[in-house]
């Protein structure tokens, strides 16, 4: 975890060592770790693979070749008083001009103007303006030019160049915190795979890929697509097809929960229940004057029948979403604390075998983290099993199908929900007012519980990735199963 004020420290760190590898410049060094977005690892592969003088050519590098400097025309700096600056076409003192490391000299009034128009465009990289040259400007004299005239945007260059070590870093994430904590999230270099869940010391969990709330076993894709459902009217759209019919006259929706298919709307309108046809206010019990719809489309029948479908089964997982994720903040907010308060009174026991109660705390962090693996399962089964929504390929012979791997997914699921809610009830006892020997048996029966709960979320993560995962046309992937949480980060020092 790094603090803003860390970040410089952090940088320095990646630079330094490329400036030594590579025996360049600091502003060098950037550009090349922004080009491989800041991938040590990475860097020094293709530097084995390709030299170094390919890898400077395509980060736009450009050395000073024996420290010569030569002119926007291609020649050495003439020795006469004036140089014409090539896009103003004054003339000024070599002194009112500077040259970047390609060579190209221009007045530092075209320079300071043309720096400012990249920074407000958003550039953290500025490259040389010279027609198609590739050099990356050398950033010390970007910031001396601006800071004469500009000292606002000369800050804004130097926090782009700071914050370039989050935002162009595949290995960095900002912590998505509201109100920001101001801290970013950095993996370790054994750890770098982006597809993980770290904890920021500010107490926020989140997916490091996406930067969503943590939703492992569901993949990033699935997660998002739930979320934007949630937010979406989709389902109330898909309920009003099913339970009501809109006025031909005024087009209002009607709900009829009971009586006959003759419909009077508000606006004086009759209709048909049946088929939302107008008629007249003549009729019977069973029929309408005039009116007649026997002959019922079939096309439009399957629409109806597959819209029921589709709601039945979102509110199925919905549903099941909506109480797991009630009761895992239940859990977290009231029964947290009493069990924390248990624990204490725990510790003040006569017993010596009964004062360790760290049992406690450790059974209710795992009843936290299974009972959110348990709440995100039903939205990747929700589009697992959803052929409409997700293609899967072609099974190849003698494999399973998919109602067999389904099968097997739902009973490791079942599995855990049905220890999750033992885990939980186990939790809620007050422990004090329990004899001796019944404590010790409780203790027993939480650690067990633990065990078996968490050894059926590693059975339910491995059937989804090598079993349902590998189905799907669209490649997608989930965070490896921690037992103890997301990955906690540290504090870098400052």
């Amino acid at each position: 975890a790094i603090k803003k004020e860390s970040l410089s420290v952090a940088q320095q760190q990646d630079l330094s060592m490329v400036m030594g590898v590579f025996n360049i410049k600091q502003h060098h060094a950037r550009a090349l770790l922004i080009h491989y977005r800041w991938n040590t690892d990475r860097l020094n592969d293709h530097l084995d693979r390709k030299g170094q003088d390919r890898m400077l050519m395509e980060a736009g590098v450009v050395l000073q070749e024996n420290n010569r400097v030569v002119s926007s025309a291609g020649s050495k700096t003439p020795s006469r008083k004036k140089v014409t600056c090539m896009v103003c076409f004054e003339d000024f003192s070599p002194r009112a001009t500077s040259a970047m490391d390609c060579g190209h000299f221009f007045c530092n009034d075209c320079w300071t103007g043309y720096f400012v128009a990249a920074l407000d465009s958003g550039k953290k990289q500025i490259r040389c303006m010279e027609v198609k040259c590739p050099a990356i400007c050398d950033e010390d004299v970007v910031l001396r030019l601006l800071s004469q005239r500009d000292h606002a945007a000369a800050e804004r260059l130097r926090d782009f160049l700071l914050q370039s070590y989050v935002d162009d870093n595949s290995a960095v994430k900002w912590c998505p915190s509201v109100p920001h904590c101001g801290r970013a999230i950095r993996l370790a270099a054994a750890d770098a795979e982006p597809l993980c869940e770290v904890e920021c010391p500010c107490g926020i969990s989140f997916c490091f890929r996406c930067a969503a709330t943590t939703h492992s076993p569901c993949p990033c894709v699935m997660w998002e697509r739930w979320e934007a459902k949630r937010r979406s009217e989709a389902e109330n759209v898909k309920w009003m097809l099913v339970n009501t019919k809109n006025c031909p006259k005024c087009f209002k929706p009607i709900i009829k929960e009971e009586g006959c298919n003759l419909i009077t709307c508000k606006c004086g309108q009759y209709f048909c229940w049946l088929c939302g046809g107008a008629t007249g206010a003549a009729h019977t019990w069973t029929s309408i004057a005039g009116h007649s719809c026997n002959r019922f489309e079939e096309k439009e029948k399957k629409v109806v029948d597959n819209a029921k479908r589709q709601l039945r089964r979102y509110e199925h997982y919905y549903n099941r979403f909506q109480n797991h994720g009630v009761s895992c903040k239940a859990e977290r907010e009231k029964l947290g604390p009493a069990v924390a308060e248990s624990a204490k009174k725990l510790e003040a026991h006569d017993s010596i075998l009964i004062k360790d109660a760290s049992w406690l705390a450790n059974a209710h962090r795992s009843l936290l983290l299974c009972r959110q693996v348990l709440t995100q399962s039903y939205v990747f089964a929700f589009y697992m099993f959803d052929g409409e929504e997700t293609r899967t390929r072609p099974l190849e012979p003698g494999s399973l199908t998919m109602a067999q791997r389904q099968n097997l997914f739902e009973d490791y699921q079942q599995q855990v929900e049905g220890n999750v809610e033992r885990l939980s009830e186990l939790l809620g006892r007050d422990m004090i007012e329990l004899p001796e020997e019944e404590i010790m048996q409780a203790r027993q029966d939480a650690v067990n519980l633990v065990k078996v709960v968490e050894t059926h979320c590693r059975k339910m993560y491995s059937c989804i990735q090598d079993e349902l995962l590998p189905m799907l046309v669209e490649p997608m992937s989930i965070a490896s199963y921690q037992p103890g949480g997301p990955s906690k980060a540290k504090e870098l020092p400052a």
